[in-house]
């Protein structure tokens, strides 16, 4: 009871009257200023921002058409080879002569393009059927090139034709030059076995890659050309590597499936 009287006695004293009241702290005021700035800025993003969904996919870099396997028809011995790993080739261009029990033959490609494989050398038996060699098809050396996509079908069937493809080669060190730039062209809608992307991609091995999970569906990447790089494609840096790209590049492509507005998160 004394402590009491004591402080309504001093509350009721005139010389506390004109005393400052502090009500908060400066340092207090310039926190709940950023709070407030923060919140703000919050509220704006969830409304007007987006956020973008991926998928990621293996996949290389190949021309339009893929590639053909080259067997050979004739069954004996290879005695010369007239094409080298790289070059380019004509239609029934000669490629390889056999020496057969009924005479010397040769081994023909069938359409135009670049070898890429040759199994084949001389001195090397052949039976017929035998693979010797793997052809990729284009008619021009500047014909453009396409990124093929081996995407589980679950995650196959959300991707959109035309969405964003950022795609990472491993040829080409992307901290240093950046992504390269691709739209989805079209999106296949039944799996590839692994002996039909053997044919396409004319490598058995490349087939095993891509379908060891399971069959895939094919994903086709159209890049996204520009005047202003060395290789001739736009990339995620102003000029990309200084140096041009070739078909049958590996690579992983992050395809951008879909943009969502962060407040639709918190909608039932």
């Amino acid at each position: 009871m004394q402590f009491r009287q004591q402080a309504l006695s001093k509350l009721q004293s005139p010389e506390e009257i004109d005393l400052p009241v502090r009500y908060a702290r400066p340092r207090g005021g310039l926190v709940l200023a950023v709070t407030v700035v923060a919140m703000i800025a919050a509220g704006v993003w969830a409304v007007t921002g987006t956020v973008s969904s991926t998928v990621a996919a293996p996949g290389i870099l190949t021309h339009i058409r893929g590639s053909y396997v080259l067997q050979s028809p004739v069954a004996g011995q290879v005695t010369d080879v007239l094409a080298e790993e790289g070059q380019r080739v004509a239609a029934d261009a000669p490629l390889l002569k056999v020496r057969t029990a009924q005479g010397n033959s040769v081994v023909r490609t069938i359409a135009a393009g670049r070898l890429t494989t040759l199994v084949a050398s001389i001195g090397s038996v052949v039976t017929t059927g035998a693979d010797v060699a793997a052809v990729e098809r284009f008619d021009r050396a500047d014909d453009p090139l396409v990124a093929v996509l081996y995407m589980p079908m679950a995650n196959g069937a959300s991707v959109p034709v035309g969405a964003a493809v950022d795609l990472t080669l491993q040829s080409v060190p992307a901290q240093q030059y950046g992504v390269l730039r691709g739209r989805v062209e079209a999106v296949g809608r039944t799996p590839q076995t692994r002996q039909r992307i053997s044919g396409f991609l004319g490598n058995s091995q490349l087939g095993e890659q891509f379908s060891k999970d399971g069959q895939p569906i094919a994903v086709v990447v159209r890049l996204e050309r520009s005047s202003a790089t060395t290789s001739g494609y736009a990339w995620s840096s102003s000029g990309g590597p200084p140096y041009a790209i070739d078909s049958m590049t590996l690579a992983t492509g992050s395809v951008h499936v879909a943009e969502q507005h962060p407040i639709d998160w918190l909608l039932p």
